[in-house]
């Protein structure tokens, strides 16, 4: 039995759900979620909270059992709280600013890199070097953050790029400790 599957997911006052055949419309304050729903998989609100349960009991049955409820959890948590990953830019001249629906990044190269921002997220810069990701969809958050990341990844000699904050990165000595 999948236990995370099994255990209902409690609905906010101001969270919506709407089912369909196929997927489950989430709305809340923050915005509105679509989640797909795989063939064998049924849900249903009863009183105040949602319950996924599924109609045969395959090893693909119950794999989507578990992730049909955790991709539900995570989107009603999205319309009520939201999502944020939060990105360092660590190194000498490297900043970053919003500018309209675009992030501006000098990154050490000799072009500015423009990345447009995408309609359902907001991104924030403080102090030039501290960029905040938010959103109400967890994956799309997650790929935004992981973009703007992979233009210059934290290089293990000197430590500059663009990290995750709280990131480890493991420092190599140079040529000159040998």
């Amino acid at each position: 039995m999948s236990r995370i599957g099994k255990q209902p997911i409690p609905l906010p006052s101001a969270v919506k759900v709407s089912i369909q055949e196929g997927f489950v419309e989430v709305q809340g304050p923050k915005g509105k979620t679509v989640t797909p729903v795989p063939a064998g998989i049924s849900c249903a609100v009863d009183g105040g909270i949602l319950v996924v349960s599924r109609q045969e009991d395959t090893k693909q049955g119950r794999s989507f059992h578990g992730l049909t409820r955790a991709l539900l959890a995570n989107a009603v948590r999205g319309v009520t709280e939201g999502y944020k990953r939060e990105l360092d830019i660590v190194g000498v001249g490297y900043k970053a600013a919003v500018e309209g629906a675009t992030l501006n990044l000098s990154l050490g190269f000799s072009h500015p890199v423009a990345f447009p921002i995408p309609p359902a997220i907001t991104i924030t810069v403080d102090k030039g070097t501290h960029v905040t990701v938010t959103g109400h969809d967890r994956q799309q958050v997650g790929q935004v953050a992981a973009q703007i990341r992979a233009y210059r990844k934290c290089e293990p000699y000197k430590g500059k790029g663009v990290q995750y904050t709280g990131e480890a990165v493991v420092r190599k000595a140079g040529k000159a400790a040998k």
